[in-house]
């Protein structure tokens, strides 16, 4: 028999909340975390978008300073989400060899490396810190956790650009069915609101440019949309088996029933227009979740905001669900907390697992004259999903050709 998998803790540091339910609430409320970027390198490198939303709470406003100073900010996100995960799980007695960490980024310590190089051709090379490799490199995150946390099962790192942290949870499934560990640390993180990223992504005409009305910027399924909005921060979901959860008798918020992973093999950034990988990724997540179209109840769409992509999303779920994709109740939430990356699979199944269990589709903002081409169910305000058994996914698809899919059940 298949292992049921359940998520007994969440945490998140986010644009919209410094704490999961924080985050959750100001979802509900419609707020946007996009903003005005308030520093001194906007002006002087001439950037041509100068918003993003950024984590609300600053890690240096939780985390001791000695533990901050060790770590760049992606790992500080990833450790403040993870803290929290793992308190609202009821802090659990396991084994270290039976606790593992399944931990993403997209791009990793991009602020540590800019600035030693900076450090490095501005001082020299004596001046340039002994832990900048430690904490440049995209495992930090897992590794800091798995020492935090004594995780001595595994701590294991994906990098598949947006798609990171959703991969992360679907091996963090297959680790736990698979018999590897019995708790599992699963999320992900970005911190990469950074000059370089910023430039390059406007250079890729990818970003918004409503420098002038930020909040408004992220508007996917509108027909005026013009890209998405950088975002960062963190989430982290303490996930187990069944019998393990209720063995110590933990709460229990949602069962991951399923996932999919798949690639595109088509363009470097560009996802496939047929959508022939995404709707593969969606299919292999109902299959594992021994589920039909028809028990579908949700959807948390990946829905960047960026004229292509949303399109081609739309498309994908079509060849999946034909004309059910446009009753079932949809979800676009990049557009309040803007784009996190390589975090926002993990921060997007938070909210899934929560709509779930309130029973309530988060609102979309920003929606104006909904585009023909993508005529998902979006709604302004929260939408009730009934009584009964839920079902959703969420989906993640990344530079790279990557899709993920996770498949969540209500319990």
């Amino acid at each position: 028999m298949t292992k049921k998998i359940v998520v007994t803790g969440i945490g998140a540091s986010s644009p919209l909340g410094g704490t999961a339910p924080e985050s959750w609430t100001a979802l509900l409320e419609g707020v946007s975390g996009a903003h005005t970027l308030e520093y001194d390198w906007v002006e002087r490198y001439e950037l041509p978008v100068t918003f993003a939303a950024e984590a609300v709470v600053r890690p240096e406003a939780v985390l001791e300073r000695p533990v901050a100073k060790r770590l760049d900010p992606a790992s500080q996100f990833a450790l403040i989400a993870a803290k929290e995960a793992w308190a609202d799980a009821g802090s659990p007695e396991v084994d270290p060899e039976r606790l593992g960490v399944d931990f993403a980024t997209g791009i990793g310590g991009i602020w540590t490396l800019l600035d030693a190089w900076d450090v490095l051709r501005e001082k020299g090379p004596r001046r340039v810190l002994p832990m900048t490799v430690p904490m440049l490199m995209p495992n930090a995150a897992a590794g800091n956790l798995s020492l935090h946390f004594g995780a001595r099962a595994f701590a294991r790192t994906v990098a598949s650009a947006c798609a990171s942290s959703t991969e992360s949870i679907v091996n963090a499934v297959e680790h736990l069915r698979d018999g590897l560990a019995d708790i599992v640390i699963a999320g992900g993180t970005e911190s990469a609101i950074h000059p370089i990223t910023m430039a390059s992504f406007s250079s890729m005409q990818a970003l918004s440019k409503r420098n002038d009305d930020p909040a408004h910027a992220s508007r996917p399924g509108s027909i005026d949309r013009d890209g998405f909005v950088m975002g960062e921060g963190a989430g982290a979901l303490i996930l187990e088996t069944e019998e393990h959860a209720k063995a110590r008798g933990a709460k229990i918020y949602a069962e991951i029933a399923g996932g999919g992973v798949t690639a595109d093999s088509y363009h470097i950034t560009a996802n496939d227009p047929e959508g022939v990988g995404a709707a593969r990724a969606v299919r292999l997540a109902l299959e594992e979740a021994d589920a039909s179209i028809d028990d579908v109840t949700h959807i948390n769409a990946h829905a960047t905001s960026t004229p292509v992509g949303d399109p081609n999303e739309y498309q994908a779920l079509k060849v999946v669900f034909g004309d059910r994709i446009d009753e079932i109740p949809v979800s676009a939430t990049k557009a309040s907390t803007g784009h996190l990356l390589g975090g926002t699979g993990a921060l997007e199944a938070i909210f899934t697992v929560l709509a779930l269990r309130d029973r309530v589709a988060p609102p979309t903002i920003n929606l104006t004259t909904q585009d023909p081409a993508v005529p998902f169910a979006l709604a302004g305000a929260p939408v009730e999903l009934g009584a009964g058994p839920q079902l959703a996914i969420s989906n993640s698809f990344g530079f790279g050709g990557h899709n993920a899919v996770v498949a969540i059940r209500s319990v």
